[in-house]
Formats: C-alpha cells, sequence, structure tokens
C-alpha cells in the first residue's frame, strides 16, 4: 500500500499520546509491585529455609553438630545448582540448534539480479577516487616487466662414454659432489 492508500488513523495525534503515557504510567507501576513481590517471595523462602542461627549456650559438640548439618544444607543445595545449571545449558544448546535448523529450512537468501554496468576505466577511476585523477592512466606503463629465466640445457654426451667414469665408488662419488 503507498501512503495515499493507506487509511487515515482514527485516533487523533494527542489522543494517541495520552493513551501511550497511561500505558506506560501502568507498565512502570506494574513493574514495581511485581519488583516487591519477588523481594517478599525471597525473603519469606530464606526465612523458611535458613532459620536464625541461636549460638549462644552451645557446647562444642553442638556447634559441631550444627556445623556439619550446615555442611550437608550446603551440599543439597550445590547439587541442585549444578542440576539447574546443567538444564539450562542442555536447553540453551537446544535452542542454539533450533534456530540453526530453521535458518536452514528458511533457506538462502534471494540475491537480487546485479545490473551489467558499462563504464570506460577512466569514469571508473573518477568515480572511485574522485577529481583527483585529471589524466587517463597508462596501465601498462605501470606494469612491471618480468624476464623470463632461460631454462639450462644439458649437454647431450654419449652415455656409454659416461659410463665408464661413473662405475664404482669413484663414479657414486662423483654423483654425490655433483648434486651438492
Amino acid at each position: 500500500m503507498s501512503e495515499s492508500q493507506r487509511p487515515k488513523s482514527k485516533i487523533t495525534a494527542s489522543r494517541r499520546l495520552f493513551l501511550k503515557t497511561k500505558l506506560l504510567k501502568k507498565a512502570t507501576s506494574m513493574l514495581v509491585t511485581e519488583k516487591e513481590e519477588k523481594q517478599r517471595e525471597r525473603e519469606a523462602t530464606l526465612r523458611e529455609r535458613v532459620p536464625p542461627l541461636q549460638l549462644s549456650g552451645l557446647s562444642v559438640q553442638d556447634l559441631q553438630a550444627l556445623c556439619k548439618d550446615l555442611h550437608q544444607k550446603i551440599d543439597v543445595v550445590d547439587e541442585e545448582r549444578y542440576d539447574v545449571s546443567v538444564k539450562v545449558a542442555k536447553n540453551e544448546k537446544e535452542i542454539t540448534d533450533l534456530t540453526i535448523k530453521i535458518t536452514e529450512l528458511r533457506g538462502k537468501m534471494k540475491r537480487p539480479a546485479l545490473k551489467r554496468v558499462k563504464i570506460s576505466a577512466d569514469a571508473m577511476l573518477g568515480a572511485l577516487l574522485g577529481s583527483r585523477v585529471k589524466e587517463s592512466v597508462d596501465f601498462k606503463a605501470n606494469l612491471k616487466t618480468v624476464k623470463k629465466e632461460e631454462e639450462k640445457k644439458e649437454e647431450v654426451t654419449d652415455w656409454r662414454k659416461n659410463v665408464e667414469a661413473m662405475s664404482g665408488m669413484e663414479g657414486r662419488k662423483k654423483l654425490f659432489d655433483a648434486g651438492q
């Protein structure tokens, strides 16, 4: 739909602004009450799980028993925390796997067809470099010249003459020295 075909809004701008501010005020008040409720729940569970300690008037044996009991409770809490962290890690991995599957199912994004543009090298340099290039650039003049090395041709000699010279240990030594 274009701008001219889109139906006009039946709510005036001032009314829309009034409604938005009212919604924001309601949302902030709900957020504050939710935070207070969470704080109350947290304090209640802490009071339930961790009663206040009464250390005065206890003997050494009673203190040791209390420490053992607290250690057992700490171990239970650590096990629960570990279990929850493993569940969270498993769920996060599953979420990433599912998002990868979703992107694979959607397929690749279609690329728009690019238009061919015929432009000379001078015009392209002018577009890229701006007004810095005033004269046409001779690309061939800027190229480096590469000299090709001629392959060394070995002299072809009669192999029969060379057989006697290369036979035995002396011949192997000559080959070894020539290789270095």
